[in-house]
C-alpha cells in the first residue's frame, strides 16, 4: 500500500540524521529486514528532495542507477537497508512522498530464489538445468562441455583475463560452411547483479543447439552467421555477487587513493566517456573508470570487437530490469543514419517477443526510452561501424527486480529467444 505523511518540517536537519543512520557496507550479503521501496517523484519538490536524499545517504539504487537520472514522474526503485529504513521511511512521510514497498525483507527474498535447490542439481553437465541460475564455475564448466561435445558447431576461446585473472571465455556458435561469415555478437551480465543475463546467453546456446536440426529459421541462421556468445562479461564481479554481496552491480578493480571496488563496465567505453549519466566518483555505481577502457574486460572486448567490426553486423547486450528493448543513442537525443532499418527492427522484435507470454516491452532510442548515459557498450559498437546495436533490459518492471524467480528463467528467455531471432532474420534481409 502507498504511504503518505504529514506535511514536511525541518528536512535539511532530519537529512543529516539519516545519514549518521547507514550501515557500515562490507556486510557480505547479509540483508535482513532491508527493504527495496519504490517512488514516483510527482513535482520537481519532491525530486530535488530525493536526489538529495539518496546522494547523501549513497542509497543503492536499483532504477535508476544514479540519483541524476531521477525526474519528474520517473519510476525509482531503491534498496534501503534495515537501519536507514527506520529512518528515511519517517523522512518520506513527513515530506508528503509516496512510497510503496516492493520487497519487506530482501534476506527473505534472497533465500526464497537459491536456497531451494541442492548444490549437485545445479552442477550435473549430463542433464544441465536452464530453468536455475549458475554460478561463474558452472556456466564455464559448461562451456567447456558444450566445446567437447558440440566441436561441429561451438569453438570457444578466451579474448583475455578479468583484473582477477579470471580467463574471458567467448563461444563462437554456427555452422563452418564457408570461410566468412557475417557475425553477432552477444554478451551477457555486464552489470553483476543482473543474473537473468547470463541465464538468456545459457538458453540461446542450448535451443540453437537443440533446435539447429529441427527449426529451418535456426538453421539458416547458424549456416549464415557466427554467434559470438559472451556469457558472462564481468566475471569478477559475477563471482563476488554470488560469494559476496548479491546485489554487486560493478567490476572489481582497485582504486589507489579510494576504498571503493570497481568500475560500471557500462560507462568504460570510449563514446563520450564520463559525460552525462556517469560518475567520477569511484565510490558511485556508475563510476567511468580513470580512463576510458580502463577495465581489462572492457579493454578485452573492444580490442575483439574493433578486429572484427567488418565481420559482426549486430551488437546485443542484456541486462535487467525494465523490459525495454534499446538503441542508439544512449549518449545524446538525436536520430541514428539508419533509424528506419534499426526501428523496423526493433518493433518487429518486441511485437515477437509479446507473442509468446503477453509481455510488453518499450522501445526506441535509449537516451529517450530510459535515460542519457555516456560510455555504454551499445554507443561504442554503433559508432564503431556496427550497424545493428541493441541493449535488452529483460524482466521485469520492478515487483522481483534483480531477484526475478528461477521459475520465471523460461519465460523470460522463451520471449526473449523470439525477439533475439526476429533481430537477426532481419539482418539477413540486408534492410540498410
Amino acid at each position: 500500500m502507498p504511504l503518505r505523511g504529514r506535511p514536511a518540517a525541518l528536512l535539511p536537519l532530519c537529512l543529516l540524521c539519516l545519514q549518521a543512520a547507514l550501515p557500515l557496507r562490507g556486510h557480505r550479503g547479509r540483508y535482513a529486514g532491508d527493504k527495496v521501496i519504490r517512488v514516483v517523484p510527482e513535482s520537481e519538490r519532491e525530486t530535488q528532495i530525493l536526489r538529495a536524499a539518496f546522494n547523501r545517504l549513497k542509497v543503492d539504487l536499483w532504477q535508476p542507477s544514479s540519483p541524476f537520472h531521477i525526474v519528474e514522474g520517473m519510476v525509482t526503485d531503491v534498496r534501503v537497508p534495515q537501519n536507514t529504513s527506520r529512518s528515511l521511511l519517517p523522512y518520506l512521510q513527513q515530506a508528503n512522498i509516496q512510497y510503496t514497498i516492493l520487497i519487506s525483507d530482501l534476506q527473505k527474498a534472497i533465500e526464497n530464489q537459491t536456497g531451494l535447490r541442492s548444490y549437485r542439481n545445479r552442477r550435473s553437465l549430463s542433464g544441465y538445468n536452464y530453468e536455475v541460475y549458475h554460478s561463474l564455475e558452472e556456466i564455464q564448466g559448461w562451456m567447456h562441455h558444450l566445446n567437447k561435445t558440440h566441436s561441429d558447431l561451438v569453438h570457444m576461446f578466451s579474448v583475455g583475463t578479468s583484473y582477477e585473472g579470471r580467463p574471458l571465455f567467448v563461444l563462437k556458435l554456427g555452422k563452418r560452411s564457408r570461410p566468412y561469415k557475417k557475425a553477432v555478437w552477444i554478451d551477457c551480465g555486464i552489470h553483476a547483479r543482473e543474473w537473468i543475463g547470463p541465464a538468456f546467453c545459457q538458453w540461446f546456446v542450448k535451443e540453437a543447439l537443440q533446435t539447429y536440426q529441427t527449426d529451418p529459421a535456426m538453421r539458416k541462421m547458424l549456416t549464415q552467421l557466427y554467434f559470438y556468445i559472451m556469457p558472462v562479461f564481468n566475471v569478477d564481479g559475477y563471482h563476488f555477487s554470488w560469494t559476496n554481496d548479491r546485489f554487486w552491480r560493478k567490476t572489481r578493480s582497485k582504486n589507489t587513493r579510494f576504498p571503493c571496488h570497481g568500475v560500471d563496465a557500462n560507462r568504460n567505453w570510449k563514446v563520450k566517456w564520463c559525460d552525462e549519466g556517469a560518475s567520477f566518483h569511484p565510490c558511485d555505481d556508475t563510476y567511468c573508470g580513470p580512463f576510458p577502457e580502463s577495465e581489462p574486460e572492457v579493454k578485452a572486448v573492444a580490442h575483439f570487437l574493433r578486429k572484427h567490426r567488418k565481420q559482426i553486423k549486430a551488437y546485443l547486450s542484456f541486462h535487467a530490469y525494465a523490459q525495454m528493448l534499446l538503441y542508439p543513442y544512449s549518449y545524446k537525443y538525436a536520430t541514428i543514419p539508419n533509424f528506419s532499418c534499426v526501428e523496423s527492427a526493433a518493433y518487429n522484435a518486441v511485437n515477437a517477443l509479446q507473442s509468446a507470454y503477453g509481455i510488453r516491452y518499450r522501445y526506441g532510442p535509449a537516451s529517450s526510452t530510459l535515460y542519457v548515459s555516456s560510455g555504454s557498450s551499445m554507443d561504442w559498437a554503433y559508432k564503431n561501424g556496427i550497424p545493428y546495436a541493441f541493449a535488452f533490459e529483460l524482466r521485469d518492471t520492478g515487483h522481483f527486480g534483480f531477484l526475478l524467480p528461477e521459475t520465471l528463467i523460461k519465460p523470460t528467455c522463451t520471449e526473449t529467444m523470439l525477439a533475439v531471432k526476429n533481430i537477426t532474420l532481419h539482418l539477413l534481409k540486408k534492410c540498410h
